[in-house]
């Protein structure tokens, strides 16, 4: 009875790899299948051993090499078991087809063919590969520029209203330098945040500390002050006095509610109202919610306003719509650990919720940010 031809296999594949299902189902079928193989398995975790990466030239993870029997193959991607249920009882073939005698051999022609095919699969494989991180790189650095370009808004928008306001003796020169020279610096940072859009991740542009949130809420309602006093909208505010301070990003943190009070106006009627409200919910999170009596969001639409690229139909006469200001928000609140919703109904106003985490001491290197 012949024995078993040995083949080797190596998954290259991190913690999380291991959870997903279709990784669960090969390494499931390797166990049970019954094979003219002796099927050994060996699971490496990339930061373990970093060195595989550069040994078998893998741009994805994770990843099945085949090592015996020769030649080498290399499947990625998301549907690596169903590749190797393909490709197993070819492997089968070959080696029934080598051990059957010289006058079954594959000629030499056709075994150099074949090897070409190997080769040439290979560097399709490492080709589709290299597509596909390219192609989450470059929409993870346009997703940063669309935010970065977003926020840019405020610094000019504030700028010319001051401008405005100086034009009608509503300010004087010193105010409005004032003004100007605080817009600029945040100009200067946002771009600094440009160029490192190429090279940093979302969460590398985050500087958490300890911070007031009654603060910030007052700058943010201040600048928008034209807008809300201009229409007669009046702005509630329940922030408690002992409301412990939180562990954010100063200027991140007056984004998300720049944005969130800005969209209130936008769908708040004239001489209406919003309410700020502060709860310190639990020992470690701060809750915030921002209300308007405006014309509300259909609950089938609820979630995908907070998405990237989506924008919500006109949804009253003369608005235009929630647009990317919510996807900012939310990345912000979930890169600093917190979580955004909202709860709205049609006519009745909405309710924009997210959570912050309080300040306990916490350093750079103990920071709750996630890989939101």
């Amino acid at each position: 009875m012949n024995e078993k031809k040995e083949l080797k296999l190596i998954l290259v594949a991190s913690r999380k790899h291991l959870s997903r299902g279709d990784i669960k189902s090969l390494l499931a079928y390797l166990e049970s299948v019954e094979s003219e193989f002796e099927i050994s398995l060996q699971i490496s975790e990339p930061t373990d051993q970093p060195e595989l990466l550069e040994l078998h030239r893998l741009v994805a993870i994770p990843a099945l090499i085949k090592i015996l029997p020769a030649p080498k193959q290399i499947f990625a991607g998301s549907n690596i078991f169903t590749q190797l249920q393909t490709w197993l009882p070819r492997w089968k073939q070959e080696g029934l087809t080598k051990n059957l005698g010289i006058n079954l051999q594959p000629s030499k022609l056709d075994s150099i063919t074949t090897q070409k095919e190997f080769l040439l699969e290979d560097e399709l494989l490492v080709l589709r590969q290299e597509n596909e991180t390219l192609t989450k790189r470059i929409e993870s650095q346009e997703r940063l520029l669309r935010m970065v370009a977003h926020e840019l808004r405020t610094p000019l928008t504030a700028a010319t209203l001051a401008i405005q306001s100086q034009k009608l003796g509503q300010i004087d020169i010193k105010k409005l330098q004032e003004v100007i020279k605080r817009r600029l610096e945040e100009i200067e940072l946002l771009s600094q945040d440009l160029l490192e859009v190429g090279t940093t991740k979302w969460e590398a542009l985050f500087n958490p500390q300890k911070i007031d949130l009654g603060n910030i809420s007052a700058e943010a309602i201040l600048e928008t002050e034209k807008f809300w006093r201009s229409r007669k909208i009046e702005i509630d505010t329940d922030i408690p006095s002992d409301l412990p301070s939180v562990f954010a990003d100063q200027r991140r943190m007056r984004q998300v509610f720049l944005n969130l009070i800005e969209n209130a106006l936008k769908f708040s009627e004239d001489s209406g109202s919003i309410k700020i409200t502060m709860i310190h919910k639990t020992n470690q999170w701060v809750e915030i919610t921002i209300c308007d009596k405006g014309s509300g969001i259909p609950l089938s639409e609820q979630k995908r306003i907070f998405l990237d690229r989506v924008r919500l139909p006109q949804t009253s006469q003369g608005t235009s719509g929630f647009g990317i200001g919510l996807s900012v928000c939310r990345r912000i609140v979930e890169v600093q650990g917190g979580r955004i919703w909202v709860v709205s109904e049609v006519g009745e106003g909405s309710c924009f919720h997210f959570t912050v985490p309080v300040w306990q001491g916490q350093n750079k290197h103990q920071q709750y940010l996630t890989k939101g």
